[in-house]
């Protein structure tokens, strides 16, 4: 696969424009442009800007003006810190990663569909000007399996329609399970060759994950090693999550994972990219803030040898707060270590 230039090393933004109380004191404090430039001292070159539907378009679809200043300002941030960005629709009208969120029916309602396809629109009028600097991300983890052949369909006549507007703009393209890494091979064929295969990676989701509030059934006070063999996070994952991701029974049980497992575990999507000539690009990964400072670089090495291995493009979850901040304190002992990592 050729790199991503221009995107290789990046960390997203979350919980600026997405994840966030949607008020104007919000979007002006969260991140300032101060920021951006201590992204670019990290010897990153680029940011994702996570963005939900709602901070410029309204529940009849109409477009929010004061909205769109705020990704306006992202840009110029970026511009002037000589980072590029990734504009990742978080949340759409209809759907959400977050079924707390009750944001559903995209997938079978003309409606939803219609004012998704129009506010991509927008962004292609407005940004896609940008195309030297700037990537398209179409929608933040699908969920379903069952979605898939609507997803594919949607992201379809949405890219026809950026195109007639920003014919050459990169644009990503996730699958089902929430950007699983597994389910690349069931995205459709690339449109053009500006499209770009997206996943995000937080496996093995019981380490990454550890204590984790929102994760159903799991233990807050559980707490783990990197170094454990596969076994211990076989019997780990099934006390701890419902839906495991990664079936960690199929590796070595006395083994402990290193690179190799992340080898293995992105091998047959970089295989159905590299047969479809398609880049591949990791929009999100990363480790809670209650994994041991120590225990985290490890794992940050083991991921980031395959990335750089296959020159797969990634961005780190995330800048600031939302437990996984690589800015907060937490972090502050290894940040030099992971900062070299990502």
């Amino acid at each position: 696969m050729t790199d991503m230039k221009g995107f290789m090393h990046g960390v997203n933004l979350g919980g600026w424009l997405s994840q966030c109380n949607h008020q104007k004191s919000h979007y002006e404090e969260f991140i300032i442009e101060k920021d951006l430039q201590i992204i670019k001292s990290w010897g990153l070159d680029h940011v994702r800007l996570p963005v939900d539907y709602n901070l410029v378009q309204n529940n009849n679809g109409e477009f929010l003006e004061e909205g769109f200043v705020y990704i306006q300002r992202a840009i110029d941030w970026c511009k002037n810190a000589g980072l590029n960005l990734i504009l990742d629709l978080h949340k759409t009208l209809g759907y959400s990663f977050d079924k707390d969120e009750k944001e559903t029916g995209l997938f079978g309602n003309e409606k939803f569909q219609k004012c998704f396809y129009e506010l991509w629109e927008q962004f292609a009028k407005r940004f896609g000007k940008y195309e030297s600097m700037l990537c398209f991300e179409l929608l933040n983890e699908v969920t379903e399996q069952s979605y898939s052949k609507a997803w594919n369909a949607i992201a379809k006549k949405c890219i026809e329609r950026i195109r007639k507007i920003a014919p050459e703009i990169r644009i990503l393209v996730g699958s089902y399970w929430n950007n699983h890494v597994a389910a690349v091979r069931d995205l459709d064929a690339p449109f053009d060759k500006n499209i770009v295969y997206n996943f995000h990676c937080y496996e093995p989701l019981i380490f990454t994950h550890q204590g984790a509030g929102w994760i159903p059934k799991m233990n807050q006070a559980f707490r783990m090693k990197f170094d454990c063999t596969f076994a211990e996070y076989d019997k780990f994952t099934k006390e701890n999550i419902e839906q495991p991701g990664d079936n960690l029974a199929r590796y070595d049980q006395q083994a402990k994972p290193d690179y190799t497992y992340f080898e293995k575990l992105f091998a047959d999507a970089i295989k159905v990219a590299e047969e479809r000539g398609v880049q591949l690009y990791c929009g999100e990964y990363g480790v809670i803030n209650r994994c041991e400072p120590e225990e985290l670089v490890k794992w940050y090495k083991a991921i980031s040898e395959v990335f750089n291995k296959h020159g797969i493009g990634r961005a780190a979850w995330t800048y600031k707060n939302l437990d996984f901040g690589l800015s907060d304190k937490w972090i502050e002992s290894v940040r030099g270590e992971v900062l070299k990592l990502l």
